[in-house]
């Protein structure tokens, strides 16, 4: 395999992955303020529909117009599904876990129902835009800079979301609200209103990514267009800890590890189609496992007290304290 094959690679891995970046810091997010949204695969998968059907209908307003308004409807949807989940459970005081998967289920099916018109056609898709000067870097330029702005927007998302955690006052009272209410209640803070915001700003971002998958890396609609992509999100999220960072970077090795079960189905074609389908999907899972387990952290224990920390810091994640939790704010 020679460099170019291995750019060639990896871009596409970048590519592949820009959606579920998306999808991963709106699930990030969410949880970071306590709210577990498992609505992710329906969100996602209705999103997509509504957002190629709105870009497809108004195609005659012209392609940027179009695109605009698909992406735009695309975040409305998403953002009205967290608002269900956010009702349901900060309000009605509901299980998190039941509504969301409920909604996950429905909204995949409605997506299927609502969206047959528009199965396998052709529709607007985000241009190319390759950036001067920075394409023409080695290597860098070819990884980075020969994409589109929805790629460049999500390079934007990732900074800002660590910014924003790590380094505002806001961000600081993001992570309070879902590791100690109580505490960010008493100096203040509107705990259920800001998990409201919250929830529905990280459906918004998930409804971004559903459009993402229609409009650009799987352009156009089928039934089941992003079929497992949410519940891999939700997983993505988990292993990244709830670190945005971290968070990119998991989705990037996805987008790795699909990318070369494409190479895999080139070179090797005795094999099923379906094999390197799956492989992506069970290889993620595989990674999330083997880096929650205790014997892993024993086995790290056995290195030097230096890298033994420093691993164990890498891969140990713990989740909200509060996730999930009903919060009672008097």
């Amino acid at each position: 395999m020679d460099t170019d094959q291995i750019i060639a690679i990896l871009a596409t891995a970048i590519a592949t992955a820009t959606p579920l970046v998306f999808a991963c810091i709106g699930e990030t997010v969410t949880e970071r303020a306590g709210v577990i949204n498992l609505s992710a695969e329906g969100t996602i998968m209705l999103a997509a529909m509504v957002g190629f059907a709105v870009a497809k209908t108004t195609e005659g307003l012209g392609n940027t117009l179009s695109l605009l308004l698909g992406f735009g409807s695309a975040a409305l949807v998403g953002a009205a599904i967290a608002f269900i989940v956010a009702f349901g459970a900060l309000t009605l005081k509901q299980s998190q876990v039941a509504i969301g998967f409920v909604l996950a289920l429905l909204c995949a099916d409605l997506s299927s129902f609502l969206g047959n018109a528009f199965v396998r056609i052709p529709g607007p898709t985000v241009p190319s835009l390759n950036i001067p000067l920075l394409q023409d870097i080695p290597i860098i330029g070819k990884l980075l800079f020969q994409s589109d702005l929805l790629v460049y927007s999500s390079f934007a998302l990732i900074a800002l979301a660590w910014v924003y955690f790590y380094r505002t006052r806001a961000g600081l009272m993001l992570r309070a609200i879902g590791e100690q209410p109580a505490a960010a209640f008493a100096r203040g803070t509107n705990v259920i209103l800001m998990r409201y915001f919250y929830t529905v700003f990280g459906g918004a971002l998930m409804g971004i990514a559903g459009a993402a998958f229609a409009l650009d890396f799987k352009a156009g609609w089928s039934h089941r267009h992003t079929g497992g992509y949410g519940w891999i999100a939700l997983a993505i999220v988990i292993f990244g800890g709830w670190n945005p960072l971290r968070v990119a970077v998991s989705c990037y090795l996805f987008g790795i590890l699909q990318s070369m079960a494409n190479v895999a189905q080139s070179a090797i074609p005795d094999i099923p189609t379906q094999v390197f389908t799956v492989a992506p999907f069970v290889l993620m899972i595989l990674f999330l496992v083997l880096t929650s387990s205790e014997w892993l952290e024993r086995l790290l224990k056995l290195l030097p007290p230096t890298l033994s920390h420093a691993a164990t810091q890498t891969i140990h994640s713990t989740p909200p304290a509060a996730l999930g939790q009903v919060f009672e704010q008097d």
